[in-house]
């Protein structure tokens, strides 16, 4: 029995070894859930993916049309009266009926009157299926290839705007814990003001200060109150903005990641000059090969287009359907535009010009986006040197705080020297806090120049 039970630990500890051993997948944290949500539910992004789709559905009808066709066709005339055409069938066989009834001595070959038909068919049907089929038509590879370039430049078209939805959302968070913090800031600010109040009502009670003091702090204590008030305001702000990027209700809350936003040094980004991976460009690209494109469409009319049809169908009298009225019709449809006044060589030309201007368009929105990563870059840095300074002036704020709190305390500084104390230490801590959403808002900038998000 000892035997099967130390078997049986073995096993289980074999298994809590491998689970401990297995590499846990890494759960996304809550901006980027956010992200993930904000693409599955932005309204302007679901706009440009219909747009995409409906490029798929045109690519799908370019290729749709090297397909046969096959169309029921059907007429009916129902006519009186019109022309008509006179057939003399009486003047030409009535004397060779008065001959032959001599000749027979009878009258088996009676007189017969001239024949008038009416031209418009009366009553007649012709119903038939037709079927065709494209053999030769330049026009046809071509549309193909420009709807084919055109889904990739709506592609691109959605990563540029979902590139740019992730740098505003990650902007929104930024701003939203900067808001969320300097409520906290404040309230902090608050608890010192509280204290001098009542450190205050003290050495008045006790004779070591006038009513001057405490009047004053209490006065910074509704200053104070004021200025939380409107802090919360903006965090409201900030909330409902962040939700409106996510198509939420505007009132619903955001979660912070306190790991992911706590207050440390920042690392260096690596900042890569290299912008060829910007949608940007590949959209103007696009847009140059499809203008291209459409510049050989109109120079290949000089090649004929060819197709075969088929008609199988009835046409008759009276709605009669028999071996008589059946039929079947196959034949081929050659087209040559040898001759169309210019027109296909100025929308040629036109094609070209349509180029020209892309690939314009492209050198400069080149330099616009090295231009911009420049920026981002150089604000990176600012912003990261402006948050060191901030975090050493936030260090003596608050030595000096304590010191000048320790003075007053012992009756040896003025209040109005403590109140300026306690300002700089404040105004140190949302500065500290400005800087740092600052940093994060530079490098969502250079993460959105060098277009490096990896987009699923």
């Amino acid at each position: 029995m000892s035997t099967k039970i130390k078997r049986l630990l073995t096993v289980i500890l074999l298994v809590l070894v491998s689970v401990a051993a297995s590499p846990a997948k890494a759960q996304p944290g809550p901006l980027e859930q956010y992200i993930q949500d904000a693409f599955a539910h932005n309204q302007a992004l679901q706009q440009r993916n219909f747009q995409l789709e409906r490029s798929l559905y045109a690519l799908q009808e370019a290729r749709g049309m090297y397909l046969p066709q096959v169309s029921l066709l059907g007429t009916y005339t129902k006519a009186s009266g019109g022309r008509t055409i006179d057939i003399p069938t009486g003047d030409l066989m009535n004397p060779v009926y008065a001959t032959l009834n001599q000749l027979t001595n009878s009258q088996k070959f009676p007189n017969i009157e001239n024949t008038s038909v009416q031209l418009s068919p009366d009553n007649f049907y012709d119903a038939k299926l037709r079927t065709s089929l494209p053999l030769i038509n330049s026009e046809i590879w071509y549309a193909n290839k420009i709807r084919q370039e055109d889904i990739t430049r709506q592609q691109a078209a959605v990563n540029v705007y979902k590139r740019q939805l992730v740098k505003d959302i990650k902007s929104a968070y930024y701003q939203y814990f900067q808001a969320v913090r300097a409520v906290d800031i404040y309230n902090n600010a608050l608890l010192l003001v509280q204290e001098n109040v009542r450190v205050n009502q003290s050495m008045l009670r006790n004779g070591v200060r006038n009513s001057t003091a405490l009047t004053r702090s209490q006065t910074e204590q509704e200053k104070t109150l004021a200025a939380i008030t409107a802090a919360r305001n903006n965090q409201q702000n900030a909330r409902a903005y962040f939700n409106f990027l996510l198509n939420r209700p505007l009132t619903d809350s955001v979660l912070i990641d306190s790991a992911a936003l706590a207050v440390t040094e920042r690392a260096s980004v690596d900042v890569n000059t290299d912008i060829s991976g910007r949608e940007e460009l590949l959209q103007i690209d696009k847009t140059r090969s499809m203008a291209l494109l459409q510049q050989k469409m109109q120079q290949s009319t000089l090649v004929p287009k060819l197709s075969t049809f088929l008609d199988l169908g009835s046409q008759a009298y009276n709605f009669n359907f028999n071996s008589s009225s059946r039929y079947y019709i196959w034949g081929l449809d050659l087209q040559w535009n040898i001759f169309t006044g210019g027109q296909r060589r100025n929308r040629a030309k036109q094609s070209a010009m349509d180029a020209a201007t892309a690939k314009a368009a492209y050198d400069e929105t080149a330099q616009s986006l090295q231009l911009e990563l420049n920026t981002a870059s150089n604000n990176y840095r600012t912003a990261q040197s402006n948050y060191n300074s901030a975090q050493i002036q936030l260090q003596l704020a608050e030595k000096y705080y304590r010191d000048q709190l320790k003075v007053y305390k012992e009756g040896q500084l003025l209040y109005i020297e403590l109140l300026d104390a306690q300002q700089q230490l404040t105004n140190a801590r949302l500065e500290s806090l400005q800087a740092y959403a600052g940093v994060q808002v530079a490098q969502a900038e250079i993460e959105r120049a060098q277009a490096s998000y990896p987009l699923r």
